[in-house]
């Protein structure tokens, strides 16, 4: 009797242990939710302003995404971040303000392993970056900016719903600087790769 109920613990414990193991693969139908910080490196020579040449510095800043798998392996993101302010420096001028960059992102991913029975998730997308610049230098404004981003990133599970993320994207991002009564005096050109992590949270 004792052996029974012994080989029958065993059997409940296996099933449930094969279906939280299941429960972890990414699936069609999926939604999640995303949170962490992040690094955006500007690099350097991200344009020129009256014919002086424009570095933006490098911010960090929170970020935030939701998705929606369309299939076990392919799925939508859509991401921003909080502005992230940048410094602005010229050649001859050093330190002239600074700038805040909003970007949103909307991606299509891809899940390599969406569908097996996997703790880890990796994915590579890509898609349209928009960006709006505000809190330009006085007597400035910046257009804003469509271009591309990509990504790749990975999901590593805790539990069932919640998940370790991180990532790095890069995106081009090239916008017009007017000047007030002035029209166009420079642009802004800057190709940011940003590295970031947080939590998903999956539903």
């Amino acid at each position: 009797m004792s052996n029974m109920k012994l080989i029958s613990a065993a059997v409940i414990t296996a099933s449930f242990a094969l279906a939280s193991q299941a429960a972890l693969a990414y699936n069609a139908g999926d939604v999640f939710v995303r949170g962490g910080v992040a690094k955006t490196n500007t690099g350097s020579g991200n344009g020129n302003v009256a014919g002086d040449s424009l570095n933006v510095q490098s911010e960090s800043g929170f970020t935030f995404g939701a998705g929606y798998l369309l299939t076990d392996k392919v799925g939508l993101e859509l991401n921003s971040s909080e502005k992230f302010e940048h410094e602005l420096n010229t050649a001859s001028a050093g330190g002239v303000g600074s700038i805040d960059r909003l970007p949103i992102n909307l991606l299509v991913n891809y899940y390599p392993m969406g569908g097996l029975d996997s703790r880890v998730q990796p994915y590579v997308g890509a898609g349209l970056n928009y960006t709006r610049f505000s809190g330009e230098p006085s007597g400035f404004n910046v257009d804003e900016s469509y271009g591309v981003i990509g990504q790749a990133g990975v999901d590593l599970a805790i539990t069932q719903n919640i998940l370790l993320n991180g990532y790095v994207s890069y995106a081009d991002v090239s916008a017009d600087i007017n000047a007030n009564g002035a029209g166009q005096v420079g642009e802004i050109d800057i190709e940011p790769v940003t590295i970031g992590g947080g939590v998903t949270y999956r539903f």
